[in-house]
């Protein structure tokens, strides 16, 4: 649902998460899983069903936000709970907090003042957020490693092209074509574009078999067509067309296959997707490459 709305609004989705050191079982530490619930049972009707009626579920912290990171790129932590507060397994609360498994919402209430107290003020917490995402919209924002990525888990299929031959395709437009040349005259895209592909396939929008179904082309030389380039204020990329391997024709399982160039501050890459529909709108540039240039990339798994 939240991609959908991206597409609609071109909005960049960005999650945001309570900052809590959770346990080896569960996201959260008990103290923020309490406050949580406290604010969940002091409501009704939420769109999410998030209310009342809502059962409570959590899995492993640092596979939630791998995952969040994963899928976004970026992650913000909200202020929760201050660093000097009496913890769960601790002090003159150790066993009250054993008691909440069986009388949660009695005692969730009964200690309304104390769940209050170990709250950051709401308003620092948005303060902090937004400046957080200030930091990501001007692209001043690294991203966290995540434990998949660190041992190497496969998240997508792509055709890794030389950047020397890219750089040399966009010379040759600029050359040829005004619009290209003032287009890329600010960017310095020898310095910012680094490396070069073209998406097969990304076990998140096409499923892990999608990408793994590329393995017995790894590491293969695979010649790829380059028939136009494509820009707006805030992106630009070259449309691709992956050619055969064997005989076999390299198809992506992406709607528009493309090398993304370049994207404004606060934008994500896989926003050039929204490309040629920007071309319709009339709110984009398209260049056609007649006859198309062809450059060869090894694909690889990511």
């Amino acid at each position: 649902m939240i991609e959908d709305m991206c597409r609609s609004t071109r909005a960049s989705a960005v999650p945001v998460v309570p900052d809590s050191e959770g346990t080896d079982s569960n996201p959260f530490s008990l103290d923020a899983l309490a406050v949580f619930m406290f604010r969940v049972l002091q409501r009704v009707n939420h769109p999410g069903n998030l209310d009342k009626a809502s059962p409570n579920a959590g899995y492993s912290r640092k596979e939630f936000e791998s995952e969040l990171i994963e899928r976004f790129g970026s992650l913000v932590k909200m202020p929760l709970l201050k660093s000097d507060r009496l913890e769960s397994t601790k002090g003159t609360y150790a066993n009250e907090w054993s008691k909440w498994e069986k009388q949660l919402r009695d005692i969730l209430f009964d200690n309304a003042e104390y769940l209050t107290s170990i709250q950051v003020p709401f308003e620092s917490s948005v303060r902090q957020v937004l400046e957080q995402l200030k930091s990501i919209a001007k692209g001043d924002y690294p991203t966290p490693g995540t434990e998949k990525r660190k041992f190497g888990t496969i998240v997508f299929a792509a055709v890794s092209l030389p950047v020397t031959e890219i750089q040399s395709l966009l010379a040759n437009l600029a050359e040829k074509n005004p619009k290209v040349e003032a287009f890329f005259k600010d960017k310095h895209l020898e310095n910012s574009l680094r490396n070069a592909h073209v998406t097969l396939a990304h076990k998140r929008s096409h499923g892990v078999t999608a990408v793994a179904n590329y393995g017995l082309f790894l590491n293969r030389q695979v010649p790829v067509d380059f028939t136009a380039l494509l820009f707006s204020d805030k992106m630009a990329a070259l449309e691709a067309y992956p050619g055969s391997v064997d005989g076999e024709r390299i198809t992506s399982k992406n709607q528009w296959p493309h090398v993304t160039l370049w994207t404004g501050a606060g934008v994500a890459p896989k926003e050039a997707n929204m490309l040629p529909e920007l071309i319709s709108e009339g709110t984009a540039t398209r260049i056609d490459i007649s006859p198309p240039i062809t450059i060869s990339g090894t694909l690889e798994f990511f």
